[in-house]
C-alpha cells in the first residue's frame, strides 16, 4: 500500500483548506487522518472504514472537518472549514488492510508522507 498525501498550506484563521490523499492498493482498506502539533503527540483526527458508514471525527474538529472518499475508492480528502490556529500541525494520512480497530493508530502500517497545516491567527 503507497499513500500520497497533499493540499496543506499557510492559511488564515477561519479559512479552508482540503487534503487530499492518493492510496495505490488492491485490497479494502480502513483509512484515518491523523496530526501532530509541534510539540505534541500525534493525534487522530478522522477515520472513514472501507464500508463507509462509521465516520469518526475528534472532538476538536467534529463539525469542522470532513472525511470522505472517492468512488474508485483511491483518493481519500480531509476538508478542513474554519480552520483555527491550534490545528496547525503535520497532518498524516494512513490506511491498513486487516480487521484490526479502526480508531488506534498503532494499528495502521502504511502511511504517507506529511503535509504541513499552517493556520494564523
Amino acid at each position: 500500500v503507497q499513500l500520497q498525501a497533499s493540499g496543506g498550506g499557510l492559511v488564515q484563521a477561519g479559512g479552508s483548506l482540503r487534503l487530499s490523499c492518493v492510496v495505490s492498493t488492491r485490497s479494502a482498506y480502513d483509512t484515518i487522518w491523523s496530526r501532530q502539533g509541534p510539540g505534541k503527540e500525534r493525534e487522530l483526527v478522522a477515520t472513514l472504514p472501507w464500508r463507509g458508514d462509521k465516520k469518526w471525527y475528534a472532538d476538536s474538529v467534529r463539525g469542522r472537518f470532513t472525511i470522505s472518499r472517492n468512488n474508485a475508492k483511491d483518493t481519500v480528502w480531509l476538508q478542513m472549514n474554519n480552520l483555527k490556529p491550534e490545528d496547525t500541525a503535520v497532518y498524516y494520512c494512513a490506511a491498513k488492510t486487516d480487521s484490526r480497530p479502526v480508531n488506534r493508530i498503532s494499528n495502521y502500517d502504511h502511511w504517507g508522507q506529511g503535509t504541513q497545516v499552517t493556520v494564523s491567527s
